[in-house]
């Protein structure tokens, strides 16, 4: 559903929204990558089903899928780089407290288009090897932490060539977990949830995310093959524009042996075990892995408080999306 804030008016126009996007995506990288020590590698744009490498996402999202007569084969556009990460860090032999970044481009056709979602999701994907004894919340949150700080680093170097720019960003975390959640608001939905606790604390980690709450739903889809339910969560900031909180990242530390084995009996989807990723994680052959993806667009957008996605990337809307935006003062690209 389109939002449209009262008497709108973007700090920056079209030239200056493109050229605060080069730098914020320049800016962001360098600082992610030394925060995190990781380096940047080349990432596909799609993948063969057969490897089970593509991410189900909820496992109801389809993937835009074609085939390649040279090579005899079919290919599906990538909806995120989750496992193919983690398959990478193996092959490329890279040893725990470093990783890789990449910019992940996919098309997730069934995205419903409104301010914050799009069809087309550009990432910064990033996957680091940790040691077993690292399996824990005390790594995921310390790793929270230094994103949040890159990303407020960012913004300060972006307002010293934007003075203009209004956006505040807090640098203190607040940690909660989704069942907190439910157990305080349980008469609200995960969404209105997490806009109260960011209205609250401005920047906030909500942890435990993909298994089922003690109301018998979970706070949000999950897929059962790459994230720890116990051990992942989201990132928010409190976007003042749209007054909501908008989510920025979604991470965690990764499945091991174990957690794999019971998060597919849980999902019902005990038929990957026999995929060729999986057959792998769960004979031990890939390193343990802490990773996420950073919404390259939703950080601009919260960095120069747009109010619609379309003003800081490229897609499709709807002609009645696009008139009521222009109406707005809304440029959509």
């Amino acid at each position: 559903m389109l939002t449209i804030p009262e008497n709108y008016v973007p700090s920056l126009g079209l030239y200056d929204t493109q050229k605060a996007i080069g730098l914020i995506k320049n800016i962001f990288q360098v600082k992610l990558s030394a925060a995190l020590h990781l380096m940047r590698v080349t990432a596909p744009l799609f993948v063969d089903p057969a490897t089970g490498l593509n991410d189900d996402l909820n496992g109801v999202e389809r993937p835009v899928a074609f085939d390649i007569p040279a090579a005899g084969m079919h290919a599906q556009v990538v909806h995120s780089l989750a496992k193919w990460k983690r398959l990478a860090l193996k092959n490329y032999g890279f040893y725990p407290g470093n990783g890789l970044v990449a910019d992940m481009n996919a098309i997730r056709r069934d995205e419903q288009p409104d301010n914050l979602h799009s069809v087309y999701v550009d990432q910064w994907d990033w996957e680091k090897v940790i040691e077993r004894g690292t399996r824990n919340l005390d790594t995921l949150h310390d790793t929270v932490r230094r994103i949040v700080s890159a990303i407020c680093g960012t913004l300060d170097e972006l307002k010293w060539q934007f003075p203009e720019l209004t956006t505040e960003l807090s640098r203190d975390v607040f940690f909660v977990t989704a069942q907190e959640l439910e157990d305080r608001w349980p008469e609200l939905s995960p969404r209105e949830r997490e806009n109260r606790i960011c209205a609250e604390h401005k920047t906030v980690f909500i942890g435990g995310i993909g298994g089922a709450l003690k109301s018998g739903k979970p706070h949000d889809g999950r897929a059962p093959d790459y994230d720890d339910w116990d051990l992942n969560g989201d990132l928010f900031f409190w976007h003042e524009t749209l007054g909501l909180g908008l989510e920025i990242s979604s991470m965690g530390i990764r499945v091991d042996e174990e957690s794999l084995g019971k998060q597919l009996e849980v999902a019902g989807c005990m038929h990957r075990a026999a995929l060729p990723f999986h057959k792998m994680l769960l004979n031990g052959e890939l390193p343990l892995t802490i990773g996420g993806g950073i919404g390259q667009s939703r950080l601009c957008m919260l960095l120069l408080g747009k109010a619609h996605i379309g003003e800081v990337q490229s897609s499709l809307w709807s002609e009645e999306d696009r008139a009521a935006c222009q109406k707005a003062g809304i440029i959509l690209l």
